[in-house]
């Protein structure tokens, strides 16, 4: 075949050009797609929508030391409290799903699903499952200038005192608060609702005698047990806790039924690299054996469950669905 003599003329020149930059091109390509086995290759950030020193925060900084050992790069918390925690989610929805922005979420998040009607994330939507970090139980303590010691005793005088019993939360939509709101369901109380930006907060408070009971997370609240600043009347798992043997169940109690536990785990934004993902879930399910996780999850009275970025998913599907009707029936609402 005969080229034609009005055929553009492409210089020797031009024709290296063209070469070297689909060198360049391919070379930027199988870098892009390297970079999730070279990963972390810079300080990588755990963010947490609560305040320091409360439940998740500790779970989340013991998981971020074991990631830090683990990968080599520093993975440090940010709290970011506020909306009960949706300030934190959002802004974590957000960030590119490189793996450098995390999120450290709770239990929080499954029942902010339902109590926000105008909430702009969906956790099975926005987020990739990462892993389940830890569950623990909450209990219901008291400021010791409540005069019940048991939770019959608290309900009567809840219902004497309805002008002034009033109860803390970590925030609006946290499991603490849905504890409280299950309690008024279950017993026809019309105690006033505190919420606070986190579980530290809540808790000066009451010991402080501000407020008067809460259904805080184990892990913060049984130091103040057992340095007698508050009142231990209940656990409000099916079963008792190992840590608190001699503190009965709600069920026990006589509030029935009553079963709430909260859990935290690592979340990533849509879309971040499955080998990334798996990285991660790898570092932390490592972490469970681990003697000082064991004791330290011992002493928080958390108990740790090995899980994969697929079963952490099923488990939040199964919490947002298994919330929706126990905010519904509280009539709790946050616009």
């Amino acid at each position: 075949m005969t080229m034609s003599s009005h055929a553009p003329f492409i210089s020797r020149r031009a024709l290296v050009q063209a070469a070297g930059g689909l060198a360049a091109a391919c070379a930027l390509g199988t870098s892009a797609q390297a970079q999730p086995a070279n990963y972390p290759t810079k300080p990588v950030r755990i963010v947490v929508g609560f305040s320091a020193g409360g439940t998740t925060d500790v779970v989340a900084r013991l998981m971020a030391q074991e990631l830090t050992e683990a990968l080599g790069q520093s993975f440090v918390v940010d709290n970011k409290p506020g909306g009960g925690s949706n300030i934190a989610t959002d802004l974590v929805r957000q960030a590119p799903a490189d793996g450098y922005t995390l999120l450290f979420v709770a239990v929080t998040s499954t029942i902010n699903q339902t109590l926000y009607p105008n909430i702009k994330f969906d956790l099975m939507r926005d987020f990739e499952p990462v892993a389940l970090g830890a569950k623990v139980p909450n209990i219901l303590v008291v400021n010791p200038s409540v005069p019940a010691k048991t939770v019959q005793e608290l309900i009567t005088w809840a219902r004497a005192n309805e002008d002034k019993a009033s109860y803390a939360s970590s925030g609006s939509g946290t499991s603490i608060h849905m504890a409280g709101e299950m309690f008024k369901v279950r017993t026809g109380l019309k105690t006033q609702h505190i919420p606070y930006k986190g579980s530290a907060p809540a808790m000066t408070d009451l010991i402080g005698g501000q407020v008067q009971f809460m259904f805080d997370n184990m892990p913060s609240a049984w130091p103040h047990v057992q340095s007698g600043k508050l009142r231990a009347l209940a656990v409000t798992t099916k079963k008792r806790s190992p840590s608190a043997p001699d503190v009965p169940t709600m069920e026990e109690s006589g509030v029935a039924p009553f079963d709430v536990t909260s859990w935290f785990g690592l979340l990533a934004p849509k879309g971040t690299p499955p080998e990334i993902v798996a990285k991660l879930n790898k570092v932390m399910n490592d972490a469970f054996d681990k003697p000082g996780i064991q004791q330290a999850y011992a002493k928080l009275g958390a108990m740790a469950e090995k899980n994969s970025p697929q079963e952490f998913g099923k488990f939040i599907d199964s919490e947002v669905k298994g919330w929706a009707p126990i905010v519904k029936a509280s009539g709790a609402r946050v616009d």
